[in-house]
């Protein structure tokens, strides 16, 4: 469609009114969502979003597409990604609406006359949420090469709508470390800490001031999260955001100006100023970003959160390999610890089958065959130890595992080769990463490229070989280092090499799931370091953490939802006999609250112990589809780190679990949750652990559910919640 036919068209799909002399409005209805975009003599740009049908148009000036070159720059100097040159100078082309197979589809297209630039912004939606997953491509029809330094996937003006008040927005942002992951925290957009408010309009100036997380190298949720909240609390709306990359992103909230047009969101890939990223596009070549995505909810944060979760479904809608979500038993977490040998595995395995684990994954180590045991530094031929496993191998702890009617599991670290490992030196050396002609190496270990056809052939041959030999049906990857700005070799920038590979592994992976489809895999790096939904739309499975402390594990548990899926937030429950029976119920009520992930020493356990255990996986197994279904709230607020209580509900149109977790070793703290008017008292119906002491539940003010431990120390409990 050209751009006279986008300003003339009145169908109600792609309405266009004049709103002034030099500017249209057309509207793109997908769904749950309507989004509504400016254009005329200046860039497309967004200037409504909202759940529903309902139009509005709002002042935003935001441009659509904000790109950066070298020798062009920003149109008016910044340090942000806003202004741009080439986005100032977009002009609308094309506009392109199709739908097929349940997935509405919205191309803009745009050009740059200066340079020949042309820019597509790509949006994908559900019929059924009110969101959509964004990329942009662009494409050098001009006569010279350009030197690409920065691309945003979107950059979303009409944050404000009407009624609202820019300097209510509240941020949502999520931030971690390893083993202290998921930590959330609300704030105000405008503070002292935040954007400040300098009166534009007095100064005749735009703002230049904003709010930003980055994620570097590949362990992309290493500190800031790659996901995030807006939320005006009067009106109720929020919008929420990803970025779905396995490498370097960024996302900003800027300041622009006043009123409707105060703010503005901008979602990017690796840059040339964060991640020494660049790419050079001669004349024909095209480049598209990294996807993201966003969502719209009316009734706060939380209602765009649940957008957030079901769009995450949709787009993992082809994942089939596991859809009963699988419950495996791990060996390593606070158990063997990445030392097995057939000795220690035999009686884990039994007690494993017995408890009703339907997996036993083999962790870290089996392939280590030094007398140490040091199996950091020798990973990459994947070949068993023979002095760990005598007397039939590591075939017969599979065979052993399939005997107790479990799917065989194990660990691999596929994507680096350790300085001990043959591999290291029979490998080309091209396939490796590289920089200034030196292997990068981290912590003894050298990075796959997996740009290198070498590479991918002995990870090929690694998976199909443990497959073949073993009959594995369960594959923990692990990803314990990272390498840092990436690779120069056959690159045009560091981060440009980190980008192709950051690709190559996605496509490598796509293949073997292809090859193997009914071949469950887990994405651990190092806990959760790794977690974006780049990796997570094509991964069954995400544990949540490596931590080993089970007294700190519940927030990082129950705020795993904002991250992930709750089906597939794997969660560590490692009971053992030196707990007291509210310790075994504590850390067990961890792992329900999501995909319960067991490990510990079951072999060891009494029988009132073991009985915690059994009960726990029946419960999850009467609740893993209902969990499969639900959306996130925390009615307590986000899980703070050193709160003493805590809790998580997972919400569905014809169930509600209930998380609660007490931290307190000398007092016995009360927990007020607004559960909905509608829930009183009797509406909660203890489900784990049955049998132990009940928590007093009780009214509390404002419409709230009071719940009190009966005595001082650790103790959880889920509920099902029902409307009285």
């Amino acid at each position: 469609m050209s751009a006279e036919a986008v300003q003339a068209t009145q169908e109600p799909s792609s309405v266009a009114d004049v709103v002034t002399p030099t500017e249209r409005v057309f509207v793109w209805q997908a769904g749950a969502l309507t989004l509504s975009f400016g254009s005329g003599e200046h860039p497309v740009r967004i200037v409504g979003v909202e759940a529903g049908a309902q139009n509005v148009v709002t002042e935003a000036t935001q441009p659509l597409v904000e790109a950066i070159i070298t020798g062009d720059g920003r149109a008016r100097n910044t340090t942000r990604f806003t202004h741009t040159g080439v986005g100032a100078r977009l002009r609308l082309a094309d506009v392109r609406r199709t739908e097929s197979d349940g997935v509405a589809r919205l191309e803009i297209e745009q050009r740059d006359a200066q340079t020949g630039l042309v820019v597509t912004v790509t949006f994908t939606a559900s019929p059924d949420v009110a969101g959509a997953r964004v990329r942009t491509s662009v494409r050098n029809d001009g006569p010279m090469p350009v030197v690409l330094e920065a691309l945003s996937t979107i950059a979303i003006g009409a944050l404000v709508s009407h009624g609202d008040d820019p300097h209510e927005a509240l941020l949502h942002t999520g931030s971690g470390e390893q083993l202290a992951e998921n930590r959330w925290v609300v704030t105000k957009a405008w503070s002292q800490a935040g954007l400040g408010d300098f009166h534009s309009g007095v100064n005749h100036q735009p703002g230049r001031g904003y709010t930003a997380a980055s994620g570097t190298s590949t362990w992309t949720t290493a500190r800031a999260l790659p996901t995030g909240v807006l939320e005006h609390p009067v009106s109720g709306r929020a919008i929420a955001w990803q970025v779905e990359h396995n490498g370097g992103w960024r996302w900003e909230l800027v300041n622009q100006r006043e009123g409707e047009d105060a703010l503005a969101l901008v979602l990017l890939g690796p840059t040339d100023l964060h991640h020494q990223w660049a790419e050079e596009l001669v004349p024909g070549a095209s480049f598209e970003s990294v996807p993201a995505s966003f969502t719209v909810g009316s009734a706060g944060a939380e209602s765009a959160v649940a957008e957030l979760t079901r769009h995450r479904r949709w787009l993992r809608r082809a994942q089939r390999a596991d859809s009963s979500s699988l419950l495996v038993f791990n060996d390593f977490m606070n158990t063997i610890l990445g030392d097995p040998t057939t000795e220690r595995l035999l009686p884990l395995i039994r007690a494993a089958a017995a408890a009703g684990a339907e997996c036993f994954c083999i962790d870290a180590g089996w392939y280590d065959d030094s007398e140490e045991g040091d199996w950091w530094p020798s990973v990459g031929e994947w070949l068993p130890s023979t002095r760990r496993f005598p007397d039939g191998g590591l075939a017969r702890v599979a065979d052993t595992i399939r005997s107790h009617g479990m799917k065989v599991g194990i660990w691999v670290e596929p994507e680096v080769i350790g300085v001990r490992s043959p591999l290291a030196e029979t490998l080309p050396a091209e396939a490796f990463m590289q920089r200034h002609g030196i292997r990068v190496r981290e912590h003894d270990r050298y990075f796959l490229d997996l740009r290198n056809p070498a590479a991918r052939e002995h990870l090929d041959q690694t998976f199909d070989r443990l497959i073949a030999d073993f009959g594995v049906g369960f594959f923990k990857l692990d990803y314990n280092v990272t390498p840092g700005a990436g690779t120069d070799l056959d690159a045009f920038s560091v981060g440009a090499g980190l980008l192709a590979h950051n690709r190559a592994h996605l496509s490598w992976f796509a293949a073997l799931r292809s090859k193997h489809p009914d071949v469950v895999f887990e994405n651990c790096s190092s806990g959760a370091m790794r977690s974006d939904f780049g990796m997570l739309e094509v991964f069954d499975v995400q544990s949540t953490s490596d931590q080993q402390d089970f007294r700190l594990y519940p927030p990082i548990a129950a705020a795993a939802p904002m991250q992930m899926l709750p089906e597939q937030a794997a969660s560590w429950a490692y009971p053992q006999t030196s707990m007291s029976d509210e310790e075994i119920a504590f850390t067990l009520v961890t792992g329900l609250s999501g995909r319960l992930y067991l490990s510990g020493f079951l072999n060891k356990m009494n029988e009132e112990q073991f009985a915690l255990v059994e009960e726990a996986v029946r419960v999850f197994k009467s609740m893993r589809s209902d969990i499969a279904e639900a959306v996130p709230e925390w009615p307590g607020g986000y899980p703070d780190w050193d709160a003493q209580t805590l809790s998580l509900q997972l919400r569905t149109p014809d169930r509600s679990l209930l998380y609660v977790w007490h931290r307190s070793e000398s007092t016995t703290e009360t927990i007020e949750l607004d559960l909905g008017g509608e829930v009183t008292p009797t509406s909660l119906r203890q489900i784990y652990p049955e049998s132990a002491a009940a928590w007093a539940v009780s009214g509390s003010n404002d419409d709230r559910i009071a719940l009190t431990p009966p005595m001082p120390g650790f103790s959880a409990r889920v509920y099902d919640v029902t409307s009285d």
